[in-house]
């Protein structure tokens, strides 16, 4: 089973950019986008072979997520918690028979962090949640989850340091969920690896560059980890700030 994770920054643009090609490529079971900054009637695209799960922000052109798989769940929900989490479409949860798939666009702290109270908040709820799932069935939570974890996740660490996404306590709500019984999946597989990013900034030729950021993730149920043959972040494809990241899994 082939799980792709991929922050399009724009779904109707992403489009435009080869996105249909990317996705007769990849041949994942499952497709988990964010920022999809849509609602589904806004653009007409043919996938066959997908049942198609929508997440659209109260506000037009803003945020959302959207899941595209193969196999139709068994339950979809969106949204999840207090009422302050539910308006920017920033969770999709789908139900299979043998794990939960989490989809998330985890709130940015923006600049000067004047986000970041709500931020701990909201990684607090997340992580609570994400327990209560796994507590039933394993859990595959993926997605843009806005932080770069360690020092070898980003290519500026000293320069960076009380940026968003890499302060601080947005670094430790990380450690913390994965001291909560689930690893990501990527470092646990490529421990040593520098280097490899999945978001480039589209300022000062950060992508030519290589000065980017890994802050897109698989993270999953320890008791997952057996069932992974792969984890990648494939930096080679373009169409967003972002590049996809990608799960293999035993079926």
């Amino acid at each position: 089973m082939r799980l792709v994770s991929w922050n399009v920054n724009g779904l109707r643009a992403c489009l435009g950019k080869g996105f249909l090609d990317f996705c007769a490529f990849a041949d994942a079971d499952i497709i988990c986008l964010q920022e999809t900054k849509m609602r589904p009637e806004q653009a007409e695209f043919d996938l066959p072979g997908y049942h198609r799960f929508w997440n659209s922000a109260d506000k037009a052109g803003y945020s959302g997520t959207a899941v595209f798989t193969r196999q139709e769940p068994m339950n979809v929900t969106y949204d999840f918690g207090i009422d302050e989490h539910r308006h920017e479409g920033r969770i999709i949860t789908a139900e299979y028979p043998d794990f939960y798939l989490v989809c998330c666009y985890t709130p940015n702290s923006q600049d000067e962090l004047k986000r970041l109270t709500y931020r701990m908040a909201w990684e607090d709820d997340l992580r609570e949640y994400l327990m209560e799932l796994d507590a039933k069935k394993p859990v595959i939570y993926c997605g843009d989850l806005n932080v770069a974890h360690q020092e070898i996740d980003i290519k500026n660490p000293k320069t960076n340091r009380r940026n968003a996404g890499f302060t601080d306590e947005e670094r430790e709500k990380m450690t913390k969920l994965l001291s909560s019984g689930f690893a990501d999946t990527f470092r646990r597989l490529h421990p040593d690896a520098e280097g490899r990013y999945s978001w480039w900034s589209y300022r000062f030729n950060a992508r030519k560059n290589n000065a980017g950021w890994r802050i897109d993730y698989f993270i999953v149920s320890e008791r997952l980890m057996e069932r992974v043959k792969g984890a990648d972040i494939w930096h080679e494809v373009l169409g967003s700030d972002h590049c996809p990241v990608v799960l293999d899994l035993e079926d």
